[in-house]
This record gives structure tokens, C-alpha cells and sequence, in this order.
């Protein structure tokens, strides 16, 4: 950082491994901001320097930290490490392939200053294909721009992880604290650490979208899904470490989560061609009586998360 940077109010952590093809895109979609005080922590472990220094022609444009880290293995310790490093006390991590949308920093500046001691505060995201096109939103199931305990966020969230990982902003100490991402979550990492976030409370949640969540047929969402047992396993790991701290609602949120995991695994081996499970899976949606599918449909956000992947494949846009 220069002399004559800011302190900054708001680090923004980019893991990265071979990102050549989008890095361009998430940095400038921040430089577009031209907000003073936000600092950007690049920590890459491609096997060459294209990625960083196609970086590099964006250092007059942001205050941006750039880190050659290959020993750095996974998405999870890079984060981790860039969560550690940072200058600010407030941070948000955005994968290198999604984007910030216009007005982005002007309202993470405006949640900040709200609530500043919120360890955690969430947003909603556009979902964007490979070129930049939007295909839909994906919304919290959560009231706006109030506090929210922890139960209640731990009661939804635990049916179904309706977080876009770049979209929240946390404290740093809070963080840190809660031990950071579980590298042996290799597809549930983030779940897990909004739910070990949100139990420090309160949790705000903001409905305004400000991050383009990009679906492309290499991303984690498409490929880490292939394994189903282990894919299954990855959600279960979650849903029984925090499933405890909930006390009478526990068994509807349990059974809830239960089916949520089976629709998923579903509709993760559907993807791949195998649609004998979707029936088994609606079905115990089904047995969950009225309230307890209006509950999961409700929590799940399942069209938002199902109809842009649906919209990606049919124009050919996942390949």
C-alpha cells in the first residue's frame, strides 16, 4: 500500500488458480467502482505468471496486492491467507471468474457504516454465464435490512445454502475466530462458514444484487458435484456440525435439510445424465407434509439456483 492510500475500509480477497480467463473481468468490474479505500489481495498458484501479470496492468488502477503463492493448493487456504493479510477490518472474497455489478462498493460502504460490529452481512447476486449474460437473480429467504439472530439464520440456511460466496462481507475477527474455511470441505467450505458466522450474530441481509455470480461448465459448481457420495457426504458434514445448535426446531429444519440434500444429489447426477433419483427425491419432499415443503421450497431458493443453469445449458453457454 502507497503513503497516499487510504487506510482501507473494505479488503476484497481473489483466490486464484489459472484464471487468465477472467481476471480481467472481476478487476475491472472493481476499478469501475473508483472508490477510494478498497484494497484487492490477488493470491494465485498458477503453474505460470500469465494470470498475474495480466494483474499487474490494473496496479494504477487499484490498490492491489499481489501474491505468487503455488504452495497455496486450494481455494480454501488461499482465502484463509488473504483473510489473515488483510489491512481492513471488513472483508468479502470474489472468485476470479465473477464480477462486481455497478454500485457495488457505494452499498457495501453503506451496510458497513449501518452496522459495523455485524460479523456477517449478506446480499443477494445476478447469475451470469461465461459471456456476462444475466440469467436471474438469486435472493436470500431473509428479511431485509434488519437484524436477524442466529437461529433464525441458522433455521434456513441449514435447509439449503442460498449464499453466493462473493456476495457477503464479514469482519475480519470474526473470522478469524470462527477458525476460517475447513479445507476438508472441499464443496461446502463456505456453507459452513456463513453458519459459523451467523452464530455470532446479528446478520443482516441486504436484497439489493450487486455480484455477478458466473456459471460456466469449469467452475466448482459444475464439476465438484460429480462424485455423488462424496457430494452427499460434503453436505451431511454440515448439516450435523450445526444442526445442534438449534433446540426445538431442530426436527422440521433436520427433515427439511434431509430432502434439500437428497433433491440436490439429484439434480447434481441429472446434470451428468442420471435421472433415475429425481423421483425418489421429489417424493421425499413430498412426505414432508404442506408446511414442511412450503418450508423447504421456501428456504431452498431452488428456482432461483435451478432456472439460470436451466437457461446456461439450453443456449449452450455452460460448455
Amino acid at each position: 500500500m502507497s503513503s497516499h492510500s487510504p487506510e482501507p475500509w473494505l479488503s476484497v480477497v481473489i483466490p486464484s488458480h489459472r484464471g487468465e480467463l477472467w481476471i480481467n473481468s472481476s478487476l475491472k468490474s472493481i476499478a469501475a467502482e473508483a472508490v477510494p479505500g478498497i484494497e484487492v489481495l490477488l493470491i494465485d498458484s498458477s503453474p505460470t505468471r500469465t494470470t498475474l501479470d495480466m494483474a499487474a496492468s490494473f496496479a494504477d488502477r487499484l490498490n492491489l496486492r499481489i501474491f505468487e503463492r503455488r504452495d497455496l493448493d486450494s481455494w480454501h487456504v488461499k482465502t484463509n491467507y488473504g483473510v489473515e493479510i488483510a489491512a481492513s477490518q471488513h472483508v468479502c472474497w470474489l472468485g476470479v471468474d465473477d464480477v462486481w455489478m455497478p454500485g457495488r462498493a457505494r452499498a457495501v460502504r453503506g451496510w458497513i457504516e449501518a452496522s459495523p460490529n455485524s460479523p456477517l452481512q449478506l446480499g443477494a447476486s445476478v447469475i451470469i454465464d461465461r459471456n456476462g449474460r444475466q440469467l436471474g437473480h438469486w435472493r436470500c429467504p431473509l428479511p431485509a435490512d434488519i437484524a436477524l439472530a442466529a437461529d433464525f439464520v441458522t433455521e434456513r440456511l441449514l435447509i439449503q445454502n442460498f449464499v453466493a460466496a462473493p456476495a457477503p462481507v464479514f469482519r475480519r475477527d470474526a473470522w478469524l475466530d470462527s477458525g476460517g474455511l475447513d479445507s476438508s470441505l472441499w464443496y461446502t467450505a463456505d456453507w459452513d462458514i456463513w453458519l459459523k458466522l451467523a452464530a455470532a450474530g446479528p446478520v443482516y441481509y441486504h436484497d439489493e444484487a450487486t455480484i455477478g455470480f458466473r456459471i460456466h461448465g469449469s467452475s466448482l459448481t459444475m464439476t465438484g458435484s460429480n462424485d455423488i457420495s462424496d457430494f452427499k457426504d460434503q453436505m451431511r458434514t454440515v448439516l450435523e456440525r450445526h444442526l445442534p445448535r438449534l433446540s426445538g426446531s431442530a426436527k422440521p429444519v433436520e427433515a427439511a435439510a434431509v430432502a434439500s440434500i437428497a433433491v440436490n444429489a439429484a439434480l447434481a447426477s441429472a446434470s451428468a445424465g442420471e435421472y433415475r433419483a429425481l423421483g425418489p427425491a421429489a417424493w421425499g419432499v413430498l412426505r414432508l407434509g404442506p408446511a414442511g415443503a412450503a418450508r423447504y421450497w421456501k428456504h431452498s431458493r431452488l428456482a432461483d439456483r435451478l432456472w439460470p443453469r436451466l437457461r446456461a445449458k439450453l443456449t449452450g453457454s455452460l460448455e
